[in-house]
C-alpha cells in the first residue's frame, strides 16, 4: 500500500520519515499510546445486529420520543430562525450561552441544587463530553479513579483512552457501599497509586438499576470531602423516577466537593447533544479553557432551541409523560422476567432505563450473546460495565425503546437461550462451549 502524501511526494522524496505500520494499518506504530487504548464499547459493537428489524433489542439505551411534541419543536425551530437566525449560526461563548445557563440552574433545583450561579455552568456537546473534559484536567497515565461496580460503558471508555486505572467500589441495592469506600481508598493509597475522583451515577443506574438513598449520599459525600476525594456525579435519569421525584443530588451536600454532570439527551432528546457541567469555580474556569481548546464553542443552534423550549412550553409535565411511559415498559419486562426467567435474579428499578439481571451459577452471558441474537434477541453482557473484564455471569436489559409487546416476547426468546445453558450445567457442569472457544479447540 502507498503511503499517504502530501503535493503528490511521497514520504521518502518529502523528507519525511514513514511509519512504521502493518498490513491492516501502515500507520499504526505512528499513533500515540492513548489511541492504543481506544476500544469500541460492546454495545455499539452490537449496534448492527441490534438494528436488523426481526430481532428484540433489550440492549441499547436510546430514549423512546414517541410522546416528544415533534409540532411544537417545528414551530420553535421555524421561530428561532426566523428572530434570531444570525445569532444561532453564529460562534458563541466557550462556556455556553448565558439564557441556557440560567434555564439549567432552573432545572437543577429539582435535584435540590438550590442558588446554583449560571457562572458556574458550563455547557457541553452531551454529558459524556464534560466527563472527558474533567478527566482530561485531572487525569495523568496511572492515576486512580474509583467507579462503582459496575459503572456505565461510556465513562470506562473516557477512562480508559485517558490512561486511567480503574478501582471499582462495591454496591448493593442501596448504591456504593460507605464502609467500602473508606476501606478501597485506604487500600489504593497504601499501595502507593493516587486518587483523582470517584464517578458515581446516584439516580436509577446504568446499568444496575439502583438508587444511591438518601441516608448514604451525606455520608458518601462526608467521606469524599474528609479524603480529600474529588466526587464526580453523572445524572442523566435523574427525573426520570418512576413514582417519585428525586433524591437531593450529593452536589446538594458538597458543592465544592462535587461536579456535577446533567444532560437534556433523556429528559428530552439525544439529538440536540447538549449537556453541561456544574463545578467549583475554579474548577469551572479549567473546564472552559479545555472546551474551547476542544471544540471552541457547544452548538448555539441546540442552545438556544432547547432554551426556548424550556422557557415556552411546560417540558416537565413532559417529563412526567416519559416518566409513565418508562413505568409501563418496566412493568412489563418484571413481569416477563419472573414469569420466563425464575432462576435468574434482577434488580428492581423505580426509574431509568435498566434492570440488572444475575444468571445462574455457571452461565456466562459474553458466551451466550451470539446464540442469543440467532434467537432474534440482544443484550449487553455485564462484562462491558467493568474495567477489569468481570461480570461474566451478568446482563443489563434496557426496557426503554421497546414496546411492552417487544419487550415480554424479547424476555421469552431470552429464556429459551438461558434455560438451555442453565440445562447445561445442571446435566453436565458446564455450558456449551461458544462459539470463540469451539474456533480455538479446533
Amino acid at each position: 500500500m502507498t503511503q499517504p502524501s502530501t503535493n503528490g511526494a511521497t514520504p521518502a522524496s518529502s523528507g519525511l520519515t514513514p511509519a512504521q505500520g502493518n498490513r491492516l494499518d501502515p500507520w499504526f506504530d505512528a499513533y500515540a499510546e492513548r489511541a492504543h487504548n481506544l476500544r469500541e464499547s460492546e454495545i455499539r459493537a452490537l449496534f448492527s445486529v441490534v438494528s436488523r428489524p426481526e430481532v428484540v433489542s433489550l440492549a441499547g439505551g436510546m430514549p423512546n420520543l414517541k410522546d416528544l411534541p415533534l409540532d411544537k419543536l417545528a414551530a420553535s425551530a421555524e421561530k428561532l430562525v426566523r428572530n434570531h437566525g444570525a445569532q444561532a449560526m453564529q460562534y458563541g461563548s466557550g462556556q455556553g450561552w448565558e439564557v441556557l445557563r440560567e434555564r439549567i440552574t432552573e432545572v437543577m433545583t429539582y435535584d435540590g441544587i438550590i442558588g446554583a450561579d449560571p457562572d458556574d455552568v458550563v455547557v457541553t456537546t452531551g454529558s459524556q463530553q464534560a466527563l472527558d473534559l474533567v478527566t482530561e484536567l485531572f487525569v495523568d497515565p496511572g492515576d486512580v479513579i474509583l467507579a462503582e461496580a459496575p459503572s456505565y460503558v461510556g465513562a470506562l471508555g473516557v477512562f480508559r483512552a485517558r490512561q486511567a486505572d480503574v478501582v471499582h467500589v462495591p454496591m448493593d441495592e442501596h448504591g456504593i457501599i460507605p464502609e467500602a469506600l473508606v476501606e478501597t481508598i485506604r487500600d489504593v493509597r497504601a499501595s502507593g497509586r493516587t486518587i483523582k475522583f470517584i464517578y458515581i451515577i446516584p439516580n436509577y443506574h446504568n446499568p444496575a438499576g439502583v438508587t444511591l438513598s438518601a441516608e448514604r449520599r451525606p455520608i458518601i459525600a462526608e467521606i469524599c470531602l474528609r479524603e480529600h476525594v474529588l466526587i464526580v456525579e453523572d445524572n442523566p435519569y435523574g427525573l426520570l423516577g418512576f413514582h417519585n421525584d428525586p433524591l437531593p443530588a450529593i452536589a446538594s451536600y458538597s458543592p465544592e466537593g462535587v461536579v456535577y454532570l446533567g444532560s437534556f439527551s433523556k429528559m428530552f432528546a439525544p439529538g440536540f447533544r447538549i449537556g453541561w457541567a456544574y463545578a467549583p469555580h475554579a474548577i469551572r474556569a479549567k473546564l472552559v479553557l479545555a472546551l474551547e481548546s476542544a471544540i471552541l464553542c457547544p452548538s448555539m443552534v441546540g442552545q438556544m432551541a432547547i432554551a426556548d423550549y424550556l422557557g415556552s412550553y411546560d417540558w416537565y409535565g413532559q417529563v412526567k409523560s416519559f416518566r409513565s411511559m418508562y413505568a409501563e415498559r418496566a412493568r412489563a419486562m418484571l413481569t416477563a422476567l419472573e414469569e420466563y426467567m425464575p432462576s435468574c435474579s434482577w434488580t428492581v428499578p423505580d426509574g431509568g432505563f435498566y434492570t440488572w439481571v444475575t444468571l445462574p451459577e455457571g452461565l456466562n452471558a459474553k458466551s451466550m450473546l451470539p446464540r442469543a441474537v440467532r434467537a432474534q434477541v440482544a443484550y449487553v453482557s455485564g462484562t462491558a460495565f467493568f474495567y477489569d473484564g468481570q461480570g461474566s455471569n451478568h446482563m443489563r436489559l434496557s426496557f426503554c425503546y421497546p414496546t411492552p409487546e417487544d419487550i415480554r416476547e424479547g424476555v421469552r426468546r431470552l429464556s429459551t437461550v438461558v434455560n438451555a445453558e442453565k440445562e447445561m450445567v445442571d446435566m453436565f457442569g458446564t455450558a456449551s462451549i461458544d462459539e470463540a472457544g469451539a474456533e480455538s479447540a479446533r
